[in-house]
């Protein structure tokens, strides 16, 4: 009884235990599914996103590359038709502008490497052209690629579109833009040949006086009265310095002057070239005036060519040998206030001349005579009186008279055409201002008749017709 009693207990446990691994072993596989479920959802939303196509916006139209007319060849004109998402009448915009992209095309059998030319700064909405201009990159001799994309609101770029086949450029012989260059080039050559011939035949042609080259005889006769030296300094650039070359220009003639009033001359250089160029001047000059025997060598020799080297020679030699007389006519920077107060302490007379703006304030504050400008450059025609020379003079002052009224007659037309917002007025002001005396192709935008009329009723808020009505009735009135 008892043994049957432990019997049951047993086997009703062993059962259970064997139901309850079953269940254990069947749960299993469904729990796993279940918990494996979400990733695989997961995995397969994200493959849905990524093959999910990416809204592109729509490319341009049509590219089109041409060569820039009248130019030297580095200018490349290039169109398109509009992307159809640019459109003002959208709701909502889908494009910020445009990107094109450039390649050098050295070898058609390879695939060109683009790189960009103008982004979207540059190539805004509604924009249909640019002018791709670099005179560096851009030259007659290569052949250029180019591909233009859209972009979209979200930076994404279209499909490209690019050119059927390469562009190069060709360099223009004539520009038309500057006919009114050549118009005047000729004009002004014609009376420089005009005044050239007539100082030929003997027509005294009136030169106003230099001050400066007049008191060359008083400073070389001073010197000579005194028996001190004249100390000429041509500056401290070399010959291809066109300061140099009128400088010693001016030395032919006070060289002459010297030899005819046995005084001495000393030149002292920072450049061997100029050295020699003064030697040739000063023996010419010698011989001219019947002295070829008072020349000699030393008289211009080479000092050094540093520059604050080459001044402290000269002031030691003025304060040693105390020359009677100072020319100072070439090039010159930050030593010509030392010269010239240097020379002005030992009681010389000084005449100085130079093309350096800066320079000129303390040539004048300190030395007796000062040539100005051009007085400077014209000196050697007003000195030689040679024919080919006081022509050239002449026919220059013509240019600067042309010169002159063209300035004026701009400045009359650009107040008329303020006061009176007349277009005409203002085509004229523009035309005179780009085509004639300007150096660049003027803006479309500023010769076009109907633009011009168009900016004006924007700026003043009525027609141009109406403004100048209203501008000579507003003159007429007031008391009789």
């Amino acid at each position: 009884m008892n043994h049957r009693q432990e019997l049951i207990p047993r086997g009703v446990l062993t059962i259970m235990a064997m139901i309850g691994w079953l269940s254990v072993v069947l749960a299993a596989p469904v729990a796993i599914a279940q918990d494996a479920a979400p990733d695989i959802a997961e995995d397969a939303t994200a493959d849905a996103v990524e093959e999910a196509p990416v809204s592109r916006p729509a490319p341009p139209g049509r590219l089109v590359a041409e060569d820039k007319p009248n130019d030297a060849g580095n200018t490349i004109v290039l169109s398109w038709e509009l992307s159809p998402d640019d459109d003002i009448t959208l709701d909502e915009a889908r494009l910020q502008g445009y990107r094109l992209y450039r390649a050098n095309v050295t070898d058609p059998s390879l695939e060109p490497e683009f790189e960009l030319v103008a982004g979207v700064r540059d190539l805004t909405l509604q924009r249909d052209e640019f002018e791709d201009s670099d005179r560096f990159l851009i030259r007659p001799s290569q052949s250029f690629m180019y591909r233009l994309v859209a972009v979209g609101i979200d930076g994404t770029e279209s499909e490209p579109v690019g050119l059927d086949e390469p562009i190069s450029t060709t360099r223009s012989w004539f520009d038309p833009n500057r006919s009114w260059f050549l118009g005047l080039m000729l004009l002004i050559s014609f009376w420089i040949t005009l005044f050239i011939y007539l100082a030929q035949k003997g027509v005294d042609l009136k030169i106003r006086k230099i001050a400066g080259l007049e008191a060359v005889d008083e400073a070389v006769g001073r010197a000579t009265e005194m028996g001190r030296p004249i100390l000429f300094v041509p500056g401290i650039q070399d010959m291809n310095n066109i300061q140099t070359v009128a400088g010693i220009t001016i030395l032919s003639r006070i060289g002459r002057t010297a030899a005819e009033y046995d005084a001495r001359i000393e030149v002292p250089t920072s450049r061997s070239l100029v050295m020699t160029t003064a030697r040739e001047t000063l023996e010419s000059s010698f011989l001219s005036a019947g002295r070829p025997d008072a020349y000699h060598e030393d008289m211009s020799y080479y000092v050094t060519d540093e520059q604050f080297g080459y001044v402290a020679y000269l002031t030691g030699y003025m304060s040693r040998e105390k020359p009677a007389a100072c020319f100072y006519l070439g090039a010159f920077f930050a030593e010509s206030l030392i010269l010239a107060e240097t020379g002005n302490s030992i009681g010389a007379i000084q005449v100085a001349g130079t093309a350096e703006p800066a320079q000129l304030p303390f040539f004048v504050a300190a030395c007796d005579y000062t040539l100005i400008g051009e007085e400077f450059f014209a000196a050697s025609a007003y000195l030689s009186g040679e024919p080919e020379q006081l022509g050239t003079l002449k026919g220059q002052d013509v240019g600067k008279i042309i010169g002159g009224l063209l300035i004026i007659v701009g400045c009359l037309l650009a107040t008329a055409a303020s006061v009176t917002q007349n277009p005409q007025m203002e085509w004229a002001v523009n035309y005179l201002k780009f085509s004639v005396l300007g150096t660049e192709e003027p803006p479309e935008e500023l010769l076009d008749q109907e633009l011009i009329e168009e900016r004006l009723e924007e700026q003043t808020g009525t027609a141009p017709e109406e403004q100048a009505v209203r501008w000579e009735s507003t003159e007429g009135s007031g008391p009789a």
